[in-house]
């Protein structure tokens, strides 16, 4: 996994608050985008379930089904957090990974989003829209920001 979407934002709050924030409230900040849905039906409600090491993280949509997005790999509140992305449209063989990094810089944090893996996954992929890597990295990238501004309000 080589090609990456990094995006990077500076929140007024601790590194352990701001790790809760995007773990404990990922249900309420995480909006879905015309471009990036997670399946036909949306997003859902996004979770970790359970919360921690070992956990996995799910969506939930209306009509009570749950599935999961991708398992926890790292959970080191106020650090690290990196889990498995994986869309219902994946092939077996396909995974994307997003790795978080939460790191001090004076009285805020830096939060750093780097998702990995999408030239693992072909531009004519639904997924992908048929955009060439770069610009749908770049789509991707914007979202992700818009993302972190979301959570960053929940602070």
């Amino acid at each position: 996994m080589s090609a990456a979407v990094i995006v990077a934002l500076r929140v007024a709050a601790t590194p352990h608050a701001t790790f809760a924030a995007f773990t404990d409230g990922i249900g309420c900040w995480w909006k879905s985008h015309p471009l990036f849905p997670l399946s036909p039906k949306g997003d859902g409600v996004l979770r970790f379930d359970p919360s921690g090491p070992g956990g996995r993280l799910v969506t939930r949509f209306d009509d009570g089904e749950e599935w999961e997005i991708g398992p926890v790999h790292h959970w080191l509140p106020g650090q690290r957090l990196a889990f498995g992305w994986r869309l219902p449209s994946f092939a077996p063989e396909q995974a994307t990974e997003v790795d978080v990094r939460f790191e001090p810089v004076g009285a805020e944090t830096r939060v750093t989003v780097e998702h990995r893996g999408w030239d693992a996954i072909p531009q004519n992929h639904v997924a992908r829209h048929g955009f060439e890597l770069m610009l749908f990295q770049r789509r991707l990238g914007e979202h992700w920001r818009s993302l972190l501004k979301q959570m960053n309000q929940t602070l």
